[in-house]
């Protein structure tokens, strides 16, 4: 319920309006997961709300640490799904990666979440409370604040683009979460439509495209979306977007051996580089999951790559992956045990 329902519904107990300002206050920002904790209210009121309303909060079923810092919860909702998210350390800053969705439709080849099936959409509280329990995390185990968010987990958040927003709304508002959405980084695989939508609403985060591959016939072969959203028509909608906001737009290219890591492949993207006004290009580490065949390139083939986006005035920066020995990296979310 928005704040204005609260408001309405306790002055039909003839309860005063500030009870919703409480309630309200408890919920999203002191994280209450039952009325009973609800101190400032008096009994009789909490029995009430127990009586007509539930509390659907996200928890915490599993927690696996790597040896590198990073931290994989498993979330268990309401209704008995399982999904992933993962706290990210760094020196410098402690990043959430959350999940939008419980499951994926777009069948990415390289990635394990793309061999689950969609079972739904997260709603957008289902989605904060993944950001608050990932907060709480990295204050309990690092005493440090989440400082970033990236929506890079499972699923693909403009397929569920109502709950992200709204989810990025409560988590950026000063009743919320309070985080400026320039901390905020939303990826996606490439959903032209909704790419412009997001330059149409005037959203303030950042946006980042999963590329992977810069001509048609590689991104076809490992990315399905790209048959109805071709590189032609995302160049075309980031462009679009970046006029109507002027936001920070990132590529990602994972690099696979022998398949888009040639001296081809690299003219390629710098070509598609130069017709999008990206700040930047993430160089990811392949992260082998069982159901592909797809292999890491040596160090050599990755060196010769950056080298020769370098030269040609590309700002990439190579990323290495985090969490790997808990099946924590990038494409590797699947909800195992």
């Amino acid at each position: 319920m928005t704040l204005n329902e609260l408001e309405q519904y306790f002055e039909t107990l003839g309860e005063k309006k500030f009870r919703a300002r409480q309630v309200y206050e408890w919920i999203w920002q002191k994280h209450a997961h039952s009325f009973e904790a609800m101190t400032n209210l008096s009994k009789e009121l909490r029995q009430r709300l127990l009586d007509n309303f539930s509390l659907p909060a996200l928890g915490v079923d599993a927690t696996q640490y790597s040896a590198d810092g990073t931290i994989k919860s498993r979330f268990r909702t309401v209704d008995g799904h399982l999904v992933e998210g993962v706290l990210i350390p760094t020196d410098d800053r402690k990043t959430a990666c959350v999940s939008s969705q419980i499951g994926c439709s777009l069948s990415c080849k390289f990635c394990a979440t793309g061999y689950m099936e969609r079972r739904r959409n997260l709603d957008y509280d289902e989605i904060y409370d993944e950001v608050v329990l990932i907060h709480q995390q990295s204050e309990r185990v690092y005493e440090k604040k989440l400082s970033n968010i990236v929506f890079m987990g499972m699923g693909e958040p403009l397929l569920n683009y109502k709950n992200v927003l709204k989810a990025i709304e409560r988590i950026t508002s000063p009743d919320g979460l309070g985080m400026s959405p320039r901390r905020i980084t939303v990826s996606t695989a490439g959903v032209a439509k909704m790419i412009r939508q997001l330059g149409d609403d005037k959203v303030k985060f950042k946006l980042a495209l999963s590329l992977h591959a810069a001509n048609d016939l590689k991104r076809n072969e490992i990315m399905p979306i790209n048959e109805t959203n071709n590189i032609k028509a995302l160049i075309d909608a980031l462009n679009y977007f970046y006029q109507q906001t002027g936001n920070e737009i990132t590529l990602e290219y994972i690099l696979f051996k022998d398949f888009n890591d040639s001296r081809q492949d690299a003219d390629e993207l710098v070509k598609v580089y130069r017709q999008i006004p990206a700040d930047l290009v993430n160089i990811i580490e392949y992260n082998p999951i069982t159901q592909a065949l797809f292999a890491k390139p040596d160090d050599d083939a990755v060196e010769k790559f950056m080298d020769h986006l370098e030269k040609n005035r590309v700002n990439a920066r190579l990323r290495r992956s985090r969490g790997k020995d808990i099946d924590a990296a990038c494409g590797q979310l699947a909800n195992k045990e």
